[in-house]
């Protein structure tokens, strides 16, 4: 039996990569995830006691959703050409002053122009961000890394609600919120700060970039990154393509749980509130796993084990019953883990770092507008068509999702670096 000094010896061999970049992102991320989920508890209500209506709301996430895809490939363009760090670091400024706009708002039209800057600055850096993550990661360990990125999300999330309910309880909702996007722009200072004097660059280079560069790179960006998947293997294509069905069938019934489930399948608010605290929980007690499970076995396998797992759960949501619904959120949580692990360790596998910001922003803007879009579908279905219809959509493209990847994605036999 191993004694407790080779216990410690071994799981600090396992987590030995967390040092450098891939450290300072994931505390930063730590503290920007707990910092969004705060507000976010009761943003609809913040923005409708602005003046806003649910159509505005629902036109806000829109926007918000299309200005989050605007930027990805000259964000891409920019990271492979002027490397990672300045982009990261300006942009994670630019986006904690975008919160003042929320914080100090006197009508919704402040909430949707912060909405829409905010995604904006966060959209021109996401793929430096996700290059400097796959360049930081050893390949044995990519798994585990992009596992422990979703932990790490998740668990900061967790307390937001209960310091939400607290400041809204104390203040009143309004003075409340506006207490908690003050703290946004606080937090997100800290991380940008933190950023800025602890980042080291991967990519060597010898220009800086500019606005005005990054303005007139939207052209040649938009080719380079659409054009990107003709240099590397099909796999990768297809994986594209299944991130699309994906994300799409994802967002066109996760809105609409709470609904169905109160509304069609009858189960108590309160009750519902409990049931769905399955997902985070199973997502954090599933993602060291799930890490050694891709980084021990491959991509493949788990790739299709979470499109199993999301048809299956859209299957018996619609079922109902409690037993079920149980069931099914809990899948969720874990199909959530191992889809996001395994699909950005395997991008990282196909794609060389002269790269990854173009292939990060490709992926980046093709989950922005399936997510868009497949909400709207979604909705529609639900009210005009019947409410079962999102799932049974889900189901197939489920379905889909696992025949490609079983019949025409490959595992590299080369890792990238």
């Amino acid at each position: 039996m191993p004694t407790r000094a080779g216990l410690l010896e071994r799981v600090r061999e396992e987590f030995a990569f967390i040092k450098g970049n891939y450290a300072v992102l994931a505390v930063s991320w730590l503290i920007m995830d707990f910092a969004l989920e705060v507000p976010t508890t009761y943003y609809a209500l913040y923005v409708i006691g602005l003046g806003a209506t649910e159509t505005i709301v629902g036109l806000i996430g829109l926007c918000h959703s299309l200005a989050l895809a605007s930027m990805q490939f000259p964000g891409g363009y920019i990271a492979d050409r002027f490397g990672r760090k300045q982009i990261i670091c300006t942009m994670t400024f630019g986006a904690a002053l975008s919160y003042a706009f929320f914080a100090l708002a006197p009508s919704w039209h402040f909430i949707l122009l912060g909405s829409v800057l905010a995604a904006a600055l966060v959209s021109t850096y996401q793929p430096a961000l996700m290059a400097m993550i796959a360049d930081s990661l050893p390949p044995e360990k990519r798994g585990m890394g992009y596992s422990i990125v979703t932990l790490i999300s998740t668990a900061s999330t967790t307390p937001g609600p209960i310091v939400a309910a607290f400041l809204c309880g104390t203040f009143g909702l309004m003075s409340g919120m506006r207490i908690a996007y003050t703290m946004v722009v606080l937090l997100f200072l800290a991380a940008a700060i933190l950023r800025a004097l602890y980042l080291k660059e991967t990519l060597e280079v010898r220009e800086k970039p500019s606005l005005a560069e990054l303005l007139k790179s939207y052209p040649v960006a938009l080719r380079e990154s659409l054009t990107v998947f003709k240099r590397h293997p099909k796999s990768l294509s297809f994986l594209a393509l299944v991130a699309t069905m994906s994300s799409f069938g994802f967002s066109a019934v996760y809105p609409f749980l709470p609904v169905y489930a109160i509304r069609v399948l009858l189960v108590d608010e309160v009750l519902w509130g409990l049931m769905l605290t399955t997902v985070p929980v199973t997502t954090v007690v599933f993602s060291i796993p799930a890490g050694k499970l891709i980084d021990k076995f491959g991509r493949k396998r788990p790739l299709l084990i979470s499109a199993t797992l999301f048809a299956l759960s859209a299957y018996l949501f619609v079922l109902g019953g409690l037993p079920l619904l149980i069931s099914s959120l809990a899948l969720i949580g874990v199909g959530s883990v191992m889809s996001q692990a395994s699909f950005s360790s395997m991008i990282a596998d196909l794609t060389p770092m002269s790269d990854r910001g173009k292939v990060s922003a490709s992926f980046n803007f093709i989950n922005s507008t399936s997510i868009a879009l497949g909400s709207f579908t979604g909705g529609f279905l639900f009210e005009h068509v019947s409410p079962r219809s999102p799932f049974y959509l889900a189901v197939l493209l489920g379905v889909a999702s696992l025949l490609i990847v079983a019949l025409l994605i490959e595992e590299p036999r080369t890792r990238e670096r």
